[in-house]
């Protein structure tokens, strides 16, 4: 399989360039920028809410441990 190189990566601009115009593609960036902050975010959110878990059950583990 190949790998997208530099030369690979001009050729899909100016593509682009040519299909959508050069008013149409800011727009795309923002969409496509806003997108990715979104889901960076809600990662984020999900991995915090997993730490959460854990720091629980540790909790309960060592309440559990020290009431032995």
């Amino acid at each position: 399989m190949m790998a997208v190189g530099p030369v690979s990566l001009i050729v899909i601009a100016v593509v682009a360039l040519i299909i959508f115009g050069p008013k149409k593609l800011p727009q795309f960036g923002r969409a496509v920028g806003s997108t990715l902050k979104e889901f960076k975010d809600a990662t984020k959110g999900l991995a915090d809410d997993d730490d959460d878990e854990e720091e629980e059950k540790k909790k309960e583990t060592k309440k559990i441990e020290s009431e032995s």
